[in-house]
């Protein structure tokens, strides 16, 4: 019954610490393949990283994170989108 209920009242927002907690494991992962060179799954990682971020803005009274992270959001995604059309073209 709990978590119907957390649904109903907040969405997304009422799972705030839990995705907390994702968006860390996210954090350290893309760190480690940016380290370890696994192009492109720090791209893969990060991206999820900065929608959680991005859509909790952790930071209320400092709004330019929202949109630091929107902006990362879209270079990760021409990224992504990069990295699938040169992979088409080699094949």
């Amino acid at each position: 019954m709990r978590p119907a209920l957390r649904l109903r009242e907040g969405g997304l927002a009422a799972y705030q610490q839990e995705m907390k907690w994702v968006a860390l494991a996210l954090g350290i992962a893309s760190t480690i393949a940016i380290v370890q060179n696994w192009y492109p799954l720090n791209l893969f990682l990060s991206l999820p990283f900065c929608l959680i971020w991005a859509y909790h803005a952790w930071l209320h009274t400092e709004r330019q994170l929202k949109y630091l992270n929107i902006m990362f959001t879209g270079f990760y995604l021409y990224g992504i989108a990069r990295y699938f059309l040169v992979s088409q073209g080699q094949g």
